[in-house]
């Protein structure tokens, strides 16, 4: 009897002496897990303390979220305060893990050990729920090679959440590019969906390149009651095989810059066949390289080429996925401008490239850009075009080629009918003779405006101030060039043209500057800062003298 007393005291001392104890105390949610599975480190304790170093775990773990969940009761009368950490712990791979002890205020957590599993490796089959799948477009790369890897998860059940990864393998880079893809597939009758992502892989160095399996996390549900009832989720994981590439140096025989690809084209999208001296011819070029991105795609350039001057345009560059592996198109505008006229030939760009399929050096090119160059700039047309009407006099010769038929027409029919063809005749010489004289008022009227144009320069160029000036203060380049070109009197954006006018050399240096900024890869910011200083007082054209008079009098009086 006494005995059990005591030992009922020993219990009640224990009981009033429990919530003053400091309890800490440490425990997984699993002690084992598959490979790229998180598991959960929970931390209880009644210390007073904000927060928990977790730097110890950092060396064999990836941490992942943080939460503290704070407490506060009464056990046995007295307060009790209490608080739960919990930390995502991530193993580094398979295998067996130590979670280390961790300081908490003046306590210290046991260490605990974590079993990881390898990734099972479920085989692409109907039968299968959840399979992962990845590839390949080339087993036998070269060093530097662009490698499109496609890694896709096949799943038959509904998952609640999941993770995606696939490791990056010793000697390689890997960059994930693009967005997730998903869409259905049936498989052996059975429906799948699918989430495909896509990966970049260089070789760094030859030899044998192990690409580890992409690896799946997930929790699965069981269909619409899935979400409501923690006890239908399950975990699950999947890997799929890892690959074996075998990568080979770069040949010797290679061309500078190094350019594995699987296949190269390029096109015209624009070629002329005639252009005008002095004036911009407008091509355009395409260049479409499978196996490259857009961080490796080859420059287009067009061959120096004697007599032409060459001014690019910055490349528009555009890259996708096609089956699995990448491509880029390269687009680039070229102004040419002949100096001469006459006949040219042009050489097309050409791009040295290494076929990775046959393991051989292959260059792209295209066939020589053949341009008929006239004389004088695109403001020729319309001189030519006017000159038109001065053939006219010579068409009235032509009425007189049905005469002869008309002999025989006239010996069997009455002299009514030869009278009318004579006064058909004569309407038609009546308005061959007004056309003429038509076509000579015009032209009088032209040189009758060109004369009044000449003498009203000064008044021109006043007008035409405002409109640089705003366009000088807008900073806009393709505005000032039609600004200055307007001023000058010439056609089109002819800058040569406008520079030859200028009386100032600074304002003349100031146009090469925009020409350069525009079409030579110049600075925009030096050319309007040269522009803004040089014509801050308007432009100086050069006065022209007054051509001679000529020998006859003009058709309109001055």
């Amino acid at each position: 009897m006494i005995r059990h007393l005591a030992i009922g005291l020993l219990a009640l001392l224990a009981a009033v002496a429990l919530p003053a104890a400091a309890q800490t105390r440490a425990w997984l949610d699993r002690s084992e897990i598959s490979d790229g599975e998180t598991v959960a480190l929970n931390i209880v304790t009644d210390q007073a303390v904000d927060q928990i170093d977790y730097a110890p775990l950092r060396a064999q773990f990836a941490l992942g979220g943080q939460s503290v969940r704070r407490q506060f009761g009464w056990v046995n009368g007295q307060a009790r305060r209490q608080a739960v950490f919990s930390v995502g712990l991530r193993p580094r791979g398979p295998g067996t893990w130590t979670v280390p002890s961790l300081r908490v205020g003046n306590a210290t957590t046991a260490p605990l050990q974590l079993v990881v599993r390898a990734p099972t490796v479920q085989p692409a089959t109907p039968n299968s729920d959840v399979f992962v799948e990845t590839t390949v477009d080339a087993e036998h790369p070269y060093v530097q090679q662009t490698v499109g890897v496609t890694v896709r998860l096949n799943y038959a059940i509904p998952l609640l959440s999941g993770q995606l990864d696939l490791d990056p393998p010793a000697g390689a880079s890997l960059q994930r590019v693009g967005e997730d893809i998903q869409y259905q597939r049936m498989l052996g009758g059975r429906r799948f969906e699918v989430l495909e992502r896509h990966y970049l892989l260089i070789p760094e160095r030859s030899g044998p390149l192990l690409l580890p399996g992409a690896r799946l996390t997930a929790i699965r549900g069981a269909g619409f009651t899935g979400p409501l009832f923690e006890d239908d989720r399950t975990p699950v994981a999947a890997a799929a095989p890892a690959r074996l590439l075998q990568v080979r140096p770069i040949p010797a025989d290679a061309p500078s810059p190094w350019l594995p690809l699987h296949a190269v084209q390029l096109r015209y999208l624009r070629a002329p066949t005639q252009a005008f001296a002095g004036a911009a011819a407008t091509v355009e070029v395409e260049l479409e390289a499978e196996g490259a991105t857009a961080a490796q795609a080859p420059a287009l350039e067009w061959p120096a080429t004697p007599g032409v001057q060459v001014f690019p345009e910055p490349a528009q560059v555009q890259e996708r996925f096609v089956d699995g592996r990448p491509r880029v198109s390269v687009r680039r505008v070229f102004a040419l401008v002949p100096q001469q006229p006459g006949a040219l030939s042009l050489p097309g760009p050409q791009l040295a490239w290494w076929d990775a399929d046959a393991g051989r050096a292959q260059r792209a090119t295209l066939p020589p850009l053949r341009l008929q160059v006239a004389p004088g700039n695109a403001a020729t047309v319309s001189a030519g075009d006017g000159a038109a009407p001065a053939a006219s006099p010579t068409a009235p010769a032509a009425p007189r080629a049905p005469s002869p038929a008309a002999g025989p027409q006239a010996k069997g029919r009455p002299a009514i009918h030869r009278d009318a063809g004579d006064a058909l005749a004569l309407w038609l010489w009546g308005g061959v003779l007004a056309l003429a004289l038509l076509a000579a008022g015009m032209a009088g009227v032209r040189r009758w405006r060109a004369r009044r144009a000449r003498g009203s320069a000064p008044a021109a160029q006043t007008a035409a101030a405002p409109a640089l000036s705003t366009a000088l203060a807008s900073g806009d380049l393709s505005a000032i060039a039609r600004a200055l070109t307007a001023g000058a009197g010439v056609a089109g954006e002819d800058l040569d043209a406008v520079c030859a006018r200028l009386d100032d050399p600074a304002q003349v240096q100031a146009v090469r500057a925009l020409q350069a900024a525009r079409w030579g890869g110049g600075a925009p910011e030096t050319a309007l800062r040269a522009l803004r200083q040089a014509f801050a007082a308007g432009p100086r054209w050069r006065t022209q003298a007054r051509r001679a008079q000529v020998a006859l009098p003009p058709l309109y009086p001055e």
